[in-house]
């Protein structure tokens, strides 16, 4: 059997692993340094720590990093990453080099459960929840882990639907005691998942990032499912009991399809949708996936869709492509056909 990972674990968690080892209560902090700090692959080499405690944790625990098991590159500089998971399952994580900033796109699940129209992520099912320590070893097994400026939690599975593994992620990459970032340097997607939606609010400072895609509730239903139990109005209904200040930002990703939602009344659905409401919006281009019916607005579209949102006061952009060739750009991760791969070697 596997010993249990160190690493994902909180301050809180790790002092209780050291009280059931009957060692000082100090001893939480100093792995917490080894972990998040000083980045260790193994017990052994927290040398701070007595033989003694060591040879404990040895006996109970594993740090429980995972290198990636392959990486593909891009012709644009992104590199996206392989990581195997338990039950020999395996997720995606893109990393996005640029001049003045580099970010790394994490997963939250393996596979999804949302049934997106247009992702390929959601053509896979769900298999599984990543475990905090999981979800941090995309960040730490990066080969270029200490040249990231930010990450963003936006790659395979809804982060709100693995609400309590990723608040624990966000805690720990956070606080002083873990990696110390600021949340200013992190972003978390979601496609309206109310109720997660507000812990997520109420207990991170991370930015919030929402998938809107249409402000018109039956156009949704037939992009998004979530329509049918979360409506977009209720996600803004959401959003306006909080007060987010200067800092804090919202966002809300929209990805333009050709004759679906690029016309001038999505304009003003749009308008009516985000009025009262302080945010950014992000037009992005739709990657194909196989056997689709969607196809994506040409970029003249969507600068015209661009300008009419700024004129009205909403700051808008079009979010460049990236990794599309390897299939590392938005809506594309997937690790399906290794999945189904594994599945076969059983029989």
């Amino acid at each position: 059997m596997s010993k249990e990972a160190l690493y994902g674990k909180t301050l809180s968690e790790l002092k209780s692993c050291v009280t059931e080892l009957g060692l000082p209560a100090f001893t939480s902090k100093q792995i917490a340094d080894w972990l998040y700090k000083k980045h260790v692959t193994s017990i052994e080499d927290m040398t701070n720590l007595s033989k003694k405690a060591r040879t404990q944790l040895t006996e109970h625990y594993e740090v429980g990093l995972t290198p990636p098991q392959s990486f593909q590159e891009s012709v644009d500089g992104t590199k996206k990453y392989l990581f195997q998971t338990s039950n020999n399952q395996f997720i995606e994580a893109a990393y996005l080099p640029e001049e003045n900033r580099n970010t790394l796109c994490i997963s939250s699940q393996v596979g999804c459960k949302m049934g997106c129209l247009f992702c390929m992520t959601a053509r896979q099912g769900f298999q599984k929840n990543l475990t905090t320590g999981e979800i941090l070893n995309q960040i730490a097994s990066l080969p270029e882990r200490d040249t990231l400026t930010n990450v963003v939690y936006m790659g395979m599975g809804e982060p709100m639907d693995n609400i309590d593994n990723v608040l624990k992620s966000l805690e720990i990459i956070t606080s002083e005691w873990g990696y110390a970032w600021s949340p200013r340097r992190i972003n978390v997607s979601t496609i309206g998942v109310v109720p997660a939606m507000r812990r997520f609010i109420e207990e991170s400072e991370a930015h919030l990032a929402i998938s809107l895609h249409s402000p018109f509730n039956e156009e949704r239903k037939q992009l998004m499912p979530i329509e049918n139990v979360y409506t977009a109005e209720k996600v803004m209904e959401a959003l306006r009991d909080y007060d987010f200040g200067r800092q804090r930002r919202i966002s809300f990703e929209y990805i333009m399809f050709k004759g679906v939602n690029d016309s001038p009344q999505h304009v003003k659905g749009l308008l009516q949708l985000l009025n009262g409401i302080k945010c950014r919006v992000n037009l992005i281009h739709f990657h194909p996936i196989p056997n689709s019916p969607l196809k994506g607005s040409d970029y003249k579209t969507m600068e015209m869709f661009r300008d009419k949102l700024t004129q009205k006061g909403i700051t808008t952009t079009i979010r460049k492509s990236r990794g599309e060739d390897i299939y590392a750009a938005c809506g594309l991760l997937s690790t399906k056909k290794l999945i189904q791969e594994d599945t076969d070697s059983d029989y």
